[in-house]
Order: C-alpha cells, then structure tokens, then sequence
C-alpha cells in the first residue's frame, strides 16, 4: 500500500505525466505533489483544482442518480438502528469517481480518493495531450486512489 511520496512517485511514471498532486479539496492545500505545475506554482494549482473538486462534489446535478447528497451529508441513522450510513443513496464514498479537464495541450485528471476519515482528498494528475494516454491514466489512477495510504 503506497503512501503519498511513492503514490506520486507511481502517476509520474504514467506516460505523459507533467505534474501530479495529492489534494485536500476542503482546504484547498496539497498534501503532496511531483512534477510540473500548470501555472509554476503547485500551492495555486491545489487551490483551483480543489475548487473544481469541492463544486463537483457538493452539487446534486453530479450525484448518482436517485441520490439528492453529495459526500459532506450527515450520517443518517438505518432504520433497523444496524448503524449509520451516507445519506449519498449507496453509502459508497463520494457521487464523483473523476473529473477530467480537456485543454488544447492535455488533460487534468482529478480521482477522489475514498478514506475512513472524510473522504476530502483527490488525486490531480496533469497529462500531456500528445504523450500520454487518458484511458491508461484513469485505470492507473484509480487503482492508486484504492491503494493509497494516508496517515
């Protein structure tokens, strides 16, 4: 199970990849980041992507369908009194798996990463359009999301 150094160290040996992060879309801060950033300053590059994140995540219109939550929902007590779950509808992490941006360069990658705790973290990858390859980079990307270890 990769941490954040060697999760990195995985997406930047993904064909194309420019620059790479791992980051907390409530805050708005880079856990961690490799690489290029799009703008030369990985800290702004956090802060827009985690805009995206956050406006992807909260509003309905991406939700699941049948689902009116997204991942900041309260618990909400079964009515068997068995436990808790998501008010999100399947109570299985965020509505959102990924995001992908298309510019005239590349495409920026953005998997939500589930975690025990709240689940406010994303994988950011900046992929080059000619170099590299979408489809390779979103299966790689969410095999890290379900293996990455944040302590």
């Amino acid at each position: 199970m990769p941490g954040i150094d060697a999760c990195l160290h995985e997406i930047m040996a993904l064909p194309g990849a420019r620059g790479a992060a791992i980051v907390d879309w409530t805050s708005g801060l880079a856990l961690g980041t490799a690489g290029e950033s799009p703008n030369g300053d990985h800290e702004t590059t956090a802060t827009e992507t985690a805009e995206l994140a956050r406006a992807a995540a909260e509003y309905p219109a991406f939700a699941s369908a049948g689902s009116a939550a997204g991942p900041l929902a309260e618990p909400v007590a079964e009515p068997s009194g068995a436990g808790t779950r998501e008010a999100s509808g399947d109570g299985e992490g965020p509505p959102v798996e990924d995001l992908i941006v298309t510019s005239r360069t590349g495409y920026h990658v953005l998997r939500f990463v589930e975690t025990t705790f709240d689940s406010s973290v994303f994988l950011h990858l900046w992929l080059d359009r000619d170099t590299g390859n979408l489809a390779l980079a979103r299966l790689r990307l969410q095999q890290l999301a379900e293996r990455l270890v944040l302590a």
